[in-house]
């Protein structure tokens, strides 16, 4: 090989969500196992919520017909 050649990261770079640090790959997309701990904790106290759409109806639970 050619000392030369680049490699193509897999991922491209990206700041840290947590406090905007660049990102490490053992940690990928955090910066460090701080930052990972700190959203994973969010997660598990409920913060992140995903909502639904007000416009969806709900399932029909009367089985098939």
């Amino acid at each position: 090989m050619n000392s030369d050649s680049k490699v193509t990261p897999l991922r491209p770079k990206r700041p840290c969500p947590e406090c905007g640090k660049p990102s490490a790959r053992d940690t990928f997309p955090f910066c460090s196992t701080r930052c990972k701990d700190i959203d994973l904790n969010r997660w598990l106290k409920g913060a992140y919520v995903i909502s639904a759409r007000d416009n969806e109806e709900e399932p029909d639970n009367d089985g098939p017909k």
